[in-house]
């Protein structure tokens, strides 16, 4: 009893926030994902504009260049819209890259903001 106890009151004032996780990979060459770079990119930048990108980039083993895999956690209200913001991506449209989602709770972590009103910059930690 004393284990179920410790539990809930470590776990009691937990964020518990549900995101969705897409992991995407290429299915054809590298090259041939290039003419839609830049298609894909103002996507993305136009969801984060929207609110929907909480994190998003390329996943690499630290050893070179990047995988090809990407990560990207979404702000949705459920599955079906995280699969509909997924499926808008230019590189899914055009058949280049597939993706996983799954459902995401965090429960603990931190996030650093630091705003200088001196210039009116901001950084993220």
């Amino acid at each position: 009893m004393f284990f179920e106890e410790r539990v809930a009151e470590l776990t009691r004032k937990m964020l518990r926030k549900k995101l969705y996780v897409m992991l995407s990979k290429p299915i054809v060459e590298p090259e041939k994902l290039k003419p839609f770079l830049s298609a894909h990119l103002e996507y993305m930048i136009g969801l984060e504009k929207r609110g929907f990108v909480f994190a998003s980039g390329p996943l690499s083993d630290g050893e070179g260049p990047p995988s090809g895999l990407g990560l990207t956690v979404l702000r949705a209200e459920n599955a079906e819209e995280a699969s509909a913001l997924a499926e808008g991506d230019p590189f899914f449209v055009n058949k280049l890259r597939t993706f996983e989602l799954k459902e995401w709770t965090i429960m603990e972590g931190t996030l650093g903001l630091r705003v200088n009103l001196s210039d009116q910059t901001i950084e993220v930690a």
